[in-house]
């Protein structure tokens, strides 16, 4: 497993940080980054009992990574009818996508701090049979003392951006030391995976599994709020802007402005990645003359609306299912691009801008099978969103996404094999 002098002083500076962590917490609070209500949980104190039973444990950073994870958990809970699931997660928006999408069995907490007391706390209450990772966050004390304690251990979905490989290089044995600790690390791809090996991960625990989000279930939808959204914006042409980030929104209007020239009425859905963000969306996009119709406000898309902001959570399903065309995101700015799976699975043709790196092989396969259209800029943006808005167009676009959403179903299924090889009892 090999000894770590950068991870020895993080362990031992981390007796130190329960004072420290308790501001920190508080002070996420009051910005409205944490539940107020569930503090406790961030300190080790849980607020739901222990089932009966053998329980996996799996952790997802965010919202994406913990979405990915629910064709996992549906699978794992049909395959073993004893079995209950916890799923942590550090962010107030992740918790509420949870509670309202996890099955029966399954339980939300929020990731206790990375103390040894909260650690110690949250370990003695669940007591995991199998503690299973997502993607790339890894808290050392966590990690160190859920291996302490025998308990197996899993890297799935596993990927290391070029950035995170370059930081950690010059740390090679505190990563060799966190990897590995787990039984076996789940790479997305043979990049991610030369990564991780690169950085000490031993060959022996590294499998390339494919990701978990390009198997990720259709987002779900209110069929009734479908059927009144497709009456009100009936005879329009509609496309989305779906997860934009700030500097995005500005090309993502020049480009409606330009459009609307040649598709007279064109009404763009603007879902801001962060929702909060939908008022001063709104207020910019009004000063700049634009009709704007604002939804967590409770407005609708009139005639005369020109954007609505969709900034309001859990409903990026019922964009998708709206709108023939989407424009995913994080891709014109430098912040690694969104799920391409998710418009690909519910019929909508997806443009993306060149930084996908979050998702690279994924946009990779799109683009083999000319099922998206990158665009490099916000002009380019325009100029393929008139030529793709014909609906014979839009049409084409989305059926080849859609065949290669249909593929790889087998991921799922490998990563439980490997879930369930790890757990007491079975045999593997």
């Amino acid at each position: 497993m090999g000894r770590s002098i950068l991870l020895a002083g993080y362990m031992g500076l981390s007796w130190l940080a329960e004072g420290p962590a308790r501001r920190w917490v508080n002070r996420r609070a009051a910005r409205g980054k944490e539940d107020p209500r569930r503090l406790p949980e961030r300190f080790g104190h849980a607020s739901r009992p222990r089932p009966e039973g053998p329980l996996i444990w799996f952790h997802a950073a965010s919202v994406g990574e913990s979405v990915s994870l629910l064709a996992l958990i549906d699978m794992a809970l049909k395959k073993r009818p004893d079995l209950h699931i916890l799923v942590t997660t550090g962010t107030v928006t992740s918790a509420r996508v949870m509670g309202e999408r996890l099955p029966a069995r399954a339980i939300h907490q929020f990731v206790p701090v990375d103390t040894p007391q909260a650690v110690r706390r949250f370990l003695d209450h669940w007591r995991p049979d199998a503690a299973v990772w997502t993607e790339s966050e890894l808290w050392p004390r966590l990690v160190v003392d859920t291996r302490a304690r025998g308990i197996p251990m899993l890297l799935i979905n596993a990927r290391l951006s070029a950035r995170s490989a370059r930081r950690l290089a010059w740390a090679r044995g505190y990563a060799s030391s966190l990897f590995n600790r787990f039984d076996a690390i789940l790479a997305q791809d043979d990049l991610g995976a030369n990564r991780l090996y690169a950085l000490g991960a031993s060959p022996g625990r590294l499998v390339v599994s494919g990701s978990l989000k390009d198997t990720a279930e259709p987002l779900p939808h209110d069929p009734a709020q479908l059927k009144k959204l497709l009456g009100q914006v009936q005879g329009r042409s509609v496309w989305l802007a779906a997860s934009t980030h700030p500097g995005e929104e500005e090309i993502v209007a020049a480009a409606h402005r330009h459009a609307r020239k040649r598709y007279h009425g064109l009404l763009l859905i603007l879902a801001p990645r962060h929702p909060e963000r939908g008022p001063e969306l709104a207020q910019r996009l009004t000063d700049a003359g634009w009709h704007v119709a604002l939804r967590s406000k409770g407005e609708d898309p009139e005639r005369r609306c020109d954007i609505y902001i969709a900034d309001t959570l859990g409903e990026m399903g019922l964009w998708y299912r709206a709108a023939p065309i989407s424009f995913i995101g994080g891709s014109l700015v430098e912040i690694g691009g969104h799920n391409p799976f998710e418009p690909a699975l519910l019929g909508s043709a997806i443009m993306y801008g060149p930084h996908v790196e979050n998702f690279r092989s994924a946009y990779d396969r799109f683009a083999r099978a000319k099922a998206a259209v990158m665009v490099q800029d916000g002009d380019a943006l325009a100029d393929r969103l008139v030529q793709y808005l014909p609906p014979d167009r839009a049409a084409a676009l989305a059926n080849a996404a859609w065949a290669v959403s249909s593929e790889g179903a087998d991921v799922t299924r490998q990563v439980w094999e490997a879930i369930d090889r790890h757990l007491p009892g079975t045999a593997g």
